[in-house]
């Protein structure tokens, strides 16, 4: 039951609420934050999807084409087969915790369990993981937390926000409890839901829960369509936030509730969870021919050639470039220089070079790509 390490204690949960402290990019919380949350902030907690597949049809779920409804793997940006490449993933960012998510994480139960249990047994009881869903089953309830599982976040679908009293969320909060872990409840803050959102919030203070969190309705791939279905629009030109979503939330942090409450901003998320979470691994994964930048991502010279093997031996034979500042990518077919090397080279080369920036995660995505100047 439980892993039984500080972060399960109850009193660091509810205690003194009703002033609002303000976190960076709009994000605020009353009373203490739960402990999933101040891992995540740092960026310090691997993100572990287990399935994409849920039982519920939310409109609002954001979760990509790539992952949503299928029975996928992952650890960050990774896919992954088995929970020992999750461990890998978590070593390469130094993580003291994990989130385990879905689709709903208890729809994979035995999978869920045995990472938890691993995790646990690799990095030791203080690797802090917990747990969103949708479920309410007492067995699978009672699975998780006996493989470990220090805290559980359920997600009640809107129509039971004004009745949660005497449901089977109101049950398996209760029964969370009762095994060790710190529950509460997390929501998105839609915009013309202020009544359902409040009586959660008065049911969720009755029941004793440790936290509400609220987060701010976002567009995505996935979801915009059924979002502009309910007649809602993005909040200004450079977000995917939906209007009016960030001042509901705020209003009920200022409604005076005993429970503690959390609203997690859309830009928090990316500008600052992601961020210091992506720098982490940066920091382990680096090699010696890429710069890492202030924002956690990576610099490195790219040559584009056929041959990268034959480019390769002539910037060591002609140019003394050491070999540990030249590195051949063959998946992507191409020749990596440090960036401070190709500048300086580019102009006689006769090849196309270009300066990349990439995220340091396990897809290097490309954040942006500038050329050279050949002469």
């Amino acid at each position: 039951m439980g892993s039984g390490n500080r972060f399960n204690s109850p009193d660091c949960i509810r205690g003194a609420v009703g002033k609002i402290r303000r976190m960076k990019m709009g994000s605020a919380y009353t009373g203490t934050l739960p402990p999933g949350c101040v891992l995540c902030e740092k960026g310090a907690k691997m993100v572990l999807l287990v399935t994409g597949r849920c039982a519920r049809r939310c409109g609002y779920c954001p979760l990509s084409a790539q992952k949503k409804g299928k029975d996928v793997f992952f650890a960050n940006e990774r896919r992954i087969r088995g929970v020992g490449e999750a461990i890998e993933e978590a070593g390469l960012m130094d993580a003291l915790g994990t989130g385990v998510t879905g689709g709903d994480p208890l729809i994979a139960v035995q999978r869920t369990a045995d990472s938890i249990r691993a995790l646990k047994k690799r990095f030791g009881d203080g690797h802090h993981v917990h747990l969103y869903t949708s479920t309410t089953d007492r067995d699978r309830i009672d699975r998780v937390a006996r493989a470990g599982l220090d805290e559980i976040r359920f997600h009640p679908p809107v129509g039971l926000w004004a009745r949660l009293d005497g449901t089977a969320f109101a049950g398996a909060l209760r029964l969370s409890k009762r095994r060790g872990m710190t529950a509460g409840f997390e929501v998105p803050a839609i915009p013309g839901r202020a009544k359902g959102l409040s009586a959660l919030v008065r049911s969720a203070d009755a029941l004793g829960a440790d936290f509400v969190n609220l987060n701010e309705l976002e567009f995505s791939e996935t979801n915009w369509r059924a979002l502009r279905g309910m007649g809602f629009d993005v909040k200004d030109d450079v977000s995917s936030a939906v209007a009016g979503s960030e001042e509901l939330a705020m209003g009920v942090l200022r409604s005076g509730a005993s429970v503690p409450l959390h609203y997690c901003s859309s830009a928090f998320k990316d500008g600052v969870q992601l961020r210091r979470r992506i720098a982490r691994r940066a920091r382990n994964v680096r090699r010696p021919h890429e710069v890492l930048t202030h924002d956690g991502t990576l610099l490195k010279g790219v040559v584009e050639t056929a041959d990268p093997e034959g480019v390769a031996g002539m910037l060591i034979m002609d140019f003394d470039v050491p070999p540990r500042l030249l590195c051949i990518d063959r998946e992507k077919g191409r020749l990596e220089v440090a960036p401070w090397v190709l500048e300086e080279l580019a102009p006689g080369l006769t090849l196309d070079s270009y300066i990349v920036e990439e995220y340091p995660t396990a897809d290097r995505l490309e954040v942006e790509r500038t050329p050279l100047r050949r002469r």
